[in-house]
């Protein structure tokens, strides 16, 4: 027990278990603190990551959509014409022409 004082020596015993169980404890309380604070952080990182994905998918699918728009609404004339000037005045596209033919004459 405790020294002798004005003060019960049970009553000074039990105050002073009391202070030692919180201090005991203090650790392992900050410990869970944290491991709650990084669960959460983890969890609105997660719940922020799939927010983006679908922000992404809407804006893709929507880029596709213009796409697709814009090429049903290209005249097909003038993409055959577009298409036969690129391959006509093409010196590479020329060459490989005949390239092609010249192996066809051998195959």
């Amino acid at each position: 027990m405790a020294d002798p004082t004005l003060v019960n020596g049970q009553i000074t015993d039990a105050v002073t278990q009391a202070n030692v169980k919180v201090l005991g404890d203090a650790p392992a309380q900050a410990i869970a603190s944290v491991y709650q604070v990084m669960a959460q952080t983890v969890g609105l990182s997660m719940q922020n990551a799939v927010a983006n994905q679908q922000n992404m998918s809407t804006i893709d699918t929507a880029v596709t959509t213009q796409g697709v728009n814009l090429l049903y609404s290209l005249p097909v004339a003038a993409g055959a014409r577009g298409t036969n000037e690129i391959f006509s005045g093409n010196s590479l596209a020329e060459l490989i022409a005949q390239l092609k033919s010249t192996v066809q004459a051998f195959g």
